[in-house]
């Protein structure tokens, strides 16, 4: 690989009944996630997507990339702005090598208004 590569988006529409299940299998409970008087009550405008979730949907698009999820070496990410349930997020990027065999994924994750949600990286195996 020679110059950056962009990444094909992947968009992923989380659904109250998406952040019930996640926040079930990854035993975080908190009712800022489901529970839309509460997340008021804290000062969102409600409930919200979790941080890892937004991992996860990086990972996802690392791993799409790279064509399989095992090539995915290492992830990092930083939430910047809240996300609620019926927001459509898309994860773009680009891919630089990042030594032998290696490349690095710059990423970012917007919601509907272009407002970047989380950033990141991940860093995969081409071979």
């Amino acid at each position: 690989m020679s110059a950056p590569a962009e990444l094909p988006p992947v968009r992923y529409t989380p659904d109250q009944a998406a952040l019930q299940r996640f926040g079930a299998s990854t035993r975080n409970p908190h009712r800022i996630h489901y529970d839309a008087g509460f997340a008021r009550a804290q000062g969102l405008a409600g409930p919200v997507v979790m941080a890892q979730l937004h991992g996860c949907l990086l990972f996802r698009a690392a791993a799409e990339w790279a064509g399989d999820p095992g090539r995915v070496v290492s992830l990092g990410w930083r939430n910047r702005a809240p996300s609620g349930p019926g927001a459509e997020l898309t994860v773009s990027g680009h891919a630089t090598p990042a030594g032998p065999g290696l490349v690095r994924l710059d990423l970012l994750e917007t919601g509907p208004d272009g407002a970047a949600h989380c950033v990141g990286y991940a860093v995969v195996r081409t071979g």
